[in-house]
């Protein structure tokens, strides 16, 4: 006689228990991860927008966000330090990260060096908005590229833990050598022959071997460290494709996601957090995105934060039992009353703000 093969299962496993009834904040989707951080771990964190919370929270709970690459001169920072552990700014697809490492340890070296802008100055390819007004001379880019590199080595060598945010398929790519860059120059203004940068959109399979490629690197350097990716909920701005940029954002999503469980399945050391499915999930309601659809609320990000402590932090209360019987779906919670400080306003919205390339092809004098 053969038996129900699901008899037996955890309720996890199960829509009506895990999921059915259930306030936002009552499902919890991360079950088990293969590691936990510890307050001794150096963790550096990479990738898409959505990756800066995770540093942030780090640092803010006490833990040890690893910082490889300071303001030479020691004064106040220029935009770009301190958001991620070097100054590479956002890193949207996993070609740009595969090419990070590479010319980083010289396996790549870019024909396109710096771009002119405009107005004066000059910005590297690579990483176009980590300083405002751009380098006032070739000279000084190539030595602040020289500092980068030698940053973006340490973070990889002496890191314990490496978390990715996957974020985005699309982008732009040189036509004379494939350097991925995190926007088109006529984004910024600067003008470039008409077939010098092509769009692209990377498909499972480049996606897929572009991240193995990195990971391999990485392990050659460092192989001790531990890996964990995420996948950013926030939708594209905008697609270069000639369809509705919400088809093309969950095309992308979906690519994102299957990469990510393609990888897990493969090493099972692999740590993957359900950010997406935090955010995105039907049980969130779109409580969790702000009146545009596409940013996190805070509340979103607190709800992510807070899972990701207690399931991915070392000395983080263990994850609660689920209740047999699920709660009732509670109502968003009412505005606060109480006057909360302009102080506590600007320190809570500089831990939740995030710096984001591709909002400059929506800024002032680009597309409405």
């Amino acid at each position: 006689m053969s038996t129900n093969p699901y008899r037996g299962r955890p309720d996890h496993c199960f829509w009506r228990q895990a999921v059915s009834g259930r306030d936002a904040t009552g499902v919890d989707p991360v079950t088990a991860l293969p590691f936990r951080i510890s307050r001794t771990d150096a963790v550096a964190t990479a990738g898409s927008c959505f990756a800066q919370h995770l540093s942030r929270h780090l640092s803010a709970a006490g833990f040890r966000s690893l910082v490889t690459e300071r303001h030479p001169g020691g004064v106040a920072p220029d935009e770009g330090y301190g958001v991620f552990p070097a100054r590479f700014g956002n890193i949207y697809t996993t070609l740009q990260l595969r090419q990070l490492f590479e010319r980083a340890y010289g396996l790549m070296r870019p024909k396109a060096r710096a771009w002119a802008l405009p107005g004066g100055g000059f910005v590297d390819p690579c990483r176009p908005r980590i300083q405002a007004g751009g380098f006032p001379s070739l000279e000084a880019l190539e030595e602040d590229r020289r500092r980068h590199l030698a940053a973006v080595r340490r973070m990889f060598e002496g890191c314990d833990v490496f978390i990715f945010t996957l974020g985005l398929t699309e982008g732009w790519v040189a036509a004379e050598d494939g350097l991925a860059v995190p926007l088109h120059p006529g984004v910024l203004g600067v003008a470039t022959p008409p077939d010098a940068w092509r769009f692209v959109n990377a498909g499972f399979a480049e996606t897929l071997a572009a991240l193995e490629a990195f990971l391999a690197g990485l392990r050659d350097v460092n192989p001790r460290v531990r890996v964990m990716l995420t996948v950013s909920p926030v939708s594209l701005i905008a697609t270069h494709e000639d369809r509705h940029v919400l088809v093309s954002t969950v095309a992308s999503k979906a690519i994102l996601r299957a990469v990510v469980e393609e990888l897990c399945r493969r090493d099972p050391a692999i740590a993957y957090f359900p950010s997406f499915e935090i955010i995105t999930g039907p049980q969130a309601r779109g409580r969790f995105f702000a009146d545009d659809l596409r940013e996190v609320t805070p509340e979103g990000v607190a709800q992510v934060m807070e899972l990701f402590a207690r399931h991915g932090l070392d000395d983080a209360p263990a994850p609660a039992a689920a209740p047999a019987a699920p709660p009732a779906i509670a109502a968003p919670p009412p505005a606060p009353t109480a006057a909360v400080s302009a102080e506590e306003a600007a320190d809570y919205a500089a831990l939740t703000r995030v710096i984001c390339d591709e909002e400059a092809i929506v800024a002032p004098g680009g597309p409405a």
